[in-house]
């Protein structure tokens, strides 16, 4: 799948998009798997609670399946004027 990274998640692991092969269930393990990749990818995901995340183009939550998702995004809250 792809996973897109925006803002300063973008900055903390310092790409844009990469594609992962991934054994995933949910969001959350995608998450605990990037984790483990490098201290980058930690600092990134360090408080998730700080994190949105859209499936497929979708808000999601973080337990959501993965079964089939062709594209995870994650993002900070967005906040308007």
């Amino acid at each position: 799948m792809d996973v897109l990274y925006f803002a300063w998640v973008r900055e903390r692991i310092g790409i844009p998009k990469e594609r992962v092969d991934s054994s995933a269930a949910t969001v959350m393990d995608l998450v605990n798997e990037l984790r483990a990749r490098e201290d980058r990818y930690a600092a990134a995901f360090e408080d998730v609670s700080a994190l949105r995340v859209a499936i497929d183009q979708e808000l999601a939550d973080f337990d959501a399946p993965l079964d089939g998702v062709r594209e995870v995004a994650f993002f900070p809250p967005m906040t308007g004027g």
